[in-house]
């Protein structure tokens, strides 16, 4: 008997936008809505495809009305596929996203953003080919 991994629930107070963010940076698709709900990817999933084997969990995005009020316990790792960690970075700013500090302090090889709702994450070593390989973060 075992689970599958299959979505990553982010509270919100507002999912479109969210969802539309987070496609940008991932490049994934809406792939289901529903009354105060999206839910975004980069496959539709399949129950056959599910019990197979694990496959990359889908974000699933939902109102609720109460707002974010501490750092997150939990938080998602960006790594750029084709430009450096802060080229990568710049791209995001752009997007809506801002720099953050939760006491990383300074020298880094990682940078701590925040989505357009002050949800923390991380973009982290690059996976560009002429990227230095980095470790990632464990903040």
């Amino acid at each position: 008997m075992t689970s599958r991994f299959t979505e990553l629930v982010l509270d919100c107070h507002d999912p479109e936008r969210l969802a539309a963010f987070w496609c940008a940076v991932l490049d994934f698709e809406v792939i289901d809505r529903g009354e105060g709900k999206v839910e975004i990817g980069s496959w539709q999933p399949t129950v056959g495809e599910v019990r197979a084997r694990q496959m990359p969990p889908t974000l699933v995005f939902i109102r609720v009305p109460e707002g974010k009020t501490v750092k997150n316990r939990l938080h998602l790792d960006v790594s750029p596929i084709d430009a450096s960690t802060e080229d990568e970075a710049a791209r995001l700013l752009a997007l809506g996203a801002t720099r953050v500090d939760v006491g990383q302090g300074p020298g880094r090889s990682w940078v701590v953003m925040a989505d357009p709702e002050g949800n923390e994450f991380d973009v982290v070593r690059s996976l560009a080919p002429s990227a230095q390989r980095l470790p990632a973060d464990c903040s």
